[in-house]
């Protein structure tokens, strides 16, 4: 048995749906080991919680492949002395069924309370408490805490809080936000939400993978899809609508930023990250971004891709009004969908149509949504089908959502299928990175006209040999002319030099394709160089890029000069 991590949780997670700790364990034999362990970690922390005088708080066990999350409910003013708790609870557990010996609890218990009360912050309670009568919501980390959201809200050093008579609550007040998961199309599903609030002249904030923006000024750049992003939006006093990305990452570390949003759009749910802790198969990952639903109250809006089964499966058990998209119009749930008080979002003779109950409107043509090639890349209808009904489910008007979609330019979305023409050969960037996001990329590149093709794949580290693999498998289908294998230094996490590229290499080799066909670069730009080097007109290159998209963008901009 191994300890892999302890840690706070701040918010709704996949465990439970509060703040608390938990620690997350493997087992070297899942079947003999996980049922004496869990059971005796369970009785270690009854033992320390009720020392300490929490006998109200919750114990959490979620099992999952060859490991579990042993997880406690903790007040939000305690978190650190809840992850000393549950750290003395696994110790206490290794001594028993490695030493037999039995800890004693009383010398511990009185360090532990000790703890407690130096972390706590009864100002903050009390703060917390008027707030939830006035069903404001909060935010809460380590250096700051907020009532209310975006410009209706008022944040203070945690260590200097005012008495609940200091705060002028008539001020203070929630906003419209939404959050965005699922495995591919994120960051632009939320980009083309977020343009079509502005449409609707509402300043709107986002958190995304790329950046923190308020409208379209750009706060600082980095992943902030976590609960931390998402609160730097929700503490800006300009946002009056919020549009954040909850990715993996987040959900799996801390959980959500808040606990109750107005709408929740997940794309899909396809092959990522699988075989890593607490993901062994899409069933569990598909649970994972459901947590998001969490945040749903009874009126909150849930926006789902009815094209994708395992979010339709969840759907059947969730109460509620659901917005389904898919572009095609046939889909059952679209059908049965007016019948529950829902809304559909799809596209009819090449038309993206908004449909609830009797009522059918025509918003616009695909040919006039730049992001959609047309109509030929279809992940992208799907994006702007699902950005359109998580806009919707935000207030915004349709008028607002149409205007949206046609301002909304590729270039305004750096590597997220960016296409340049040069010479008469075409070149499409994309960040794609699994083989559901490649599949997308090459069924609109076939939909190009191409005399060769050409593919720039490389992959990060931290996948497994067999989703390395399978992200060639997907190229290969493209069936190209030329593969040119590129290095992820950045993104090596872990692996040596040349490991990741000589999975690619040898999966295409056995797939077939010639050694000479395969060729390699250490760094990314260079790759790119090569391929345009080798492209000649009628050619289409298609070029997944992860470390360097503003050097990539600079230099093919240079060419389609």
């Amino acid at each position: 048995m191994e300890c892999l991590d302890s840690r706070r949780l701040t918010g709704p997670s996949l465990i439970m749906s509060g703040a608390g700790a938990v620690i997350d364990v493997r087992f070297a034999d899942a079947d003999a080991e996980a049922a004496k362990l869990i059971g005796e970690w369970r009785r270690q922390v009854q033992r320390m919680l009720d020392a300490v005088g929490w006998q109200s708080q919750q114990i959490h066990v979620h099992r999952h492949g060859d490991g579990a999350s042993l997880a406690i409910s903790a007040p939000i003013d305690a978190l650190y002395a809840a992850t000393d708790i549950n750290d003395w609870a696994w110790q206490a557990t290794l001594g028993v069924l490695e030493r037999g010996e039995t800890p004693v609890v009383e010398a511990d218990a009185l360090r532990l309370r000790e703890a407690i009360e130096e972390e706590r912050n009864p100002a903050l309670l009390e703060l917390f408490a008027h707030a939830r009568d006035r069903h404001l919501p909060c935010l809460v980390d380590d250096e700051f805490y907020s009532i209310g959201l975006g410009q209706g809200s008022q944040t203070w050093p945690v260590d200097d809080l005012p008495l609940p008579g200091q705060v002028d609550w008539s001020a203070l007040h929630g906003i419209p936000v939404g959050l965005v998961t699922g495995t591919n199309g994120k960051t632009t599903s939320v980009r083309m939400a977020a343009a079509m609030v502005r449409a609707a002249g509402r300043v709107v904030g986002i958190s995304s993978t790329d950046w923190i923006a308020v409208d379209q000024a750009i706060i600082d750049r980095g992943d902030y899809s976590g609960p931390g992003g998402a609160r730097t939006v929700l503490r800006d006093p300009r946002v009056e609508v919020a549009i954040l990305e909850t990715a993996r990452g987040g959900l799996l570390r801390r959980g959500l930023a808040l606990d109750r949003v107005d709408a929740v759009l997940i794309t899909n749910v396809a092959e990522d990250h699988l075989g890593e802790f607490a993901l062994p198969d899409l069933q569990a990952l598909a649970d994972l971004k459901w947590v998001v639903t969490k945040a749903l109250g009874s009126t909150g809006r849930l926006v789902l891709n009815a094209g994708d089964p395992l979010l339709v499966e969840r759907a059947r058990k969730r109460e509620g009004r659901i917005t389904w998209f898919s572009a095609d119009a046939e889909n059952t749930s679209l059908q049965q969908s007016p019948a529950d008080g829902g809304d559909v979002f799809t596209v009819e003779n090449g038309e993206m149509v908004y449909r609830s109950g009797d009522h059918r409107r025509a918003l616009l043509p695909l040919a006039e949504i730049p992001m959609t090639l047309g109509g030929a890349a279809s992940h992208n209808v799907a994006n702007a089908l699902g950005a359109a009904g998580l806009a919707a489910a935000l207030g915004i008007r349709l008028e607002a959502i149409a205007t949206g979609l046609r301002d909304t330019r590729r270039e305004d979305h750096p590597g997220r299928l960016n296409v340049y023409e040069f010479d008469g050969v075409t070149a499409i960037v994309d960040f794609a990175h699994n083989p559901h996001g490649l599949q997308a990329l090459f069924d609109t590149g076939s939909n190009l006209e191409a005399e060769r093709r050409l593919v720039l794949i490389g992959q990060a580290g931290d996948r497994s040999d067999k989703a390395i693999s399978a992200l060639a498998d997907a190229a290969w289908a493209m069936q190209p002319d030329r593969i040119i294998i590129k290095e992820m230094g950045r993104y090596a996490r872990g692996r040596s030099k040349g490991e990741v590229p000589g999975i690619l290499r040898h999966r295409f080799l056995e797939l077939g394709a010639p050694a000479g066909m395969i060729g390699y670069q250490e760094h990314e730009l260079e790759g790119v160089r090569e391929a345009v080097q080798w492209s000649r007109p009628g050619d289409v290159l298609m070029l997944l890029i992860h470390e360097d998209v503003d050097g990539v963008i600079e230099f093919l901009s240079d060419r389609s000069r």
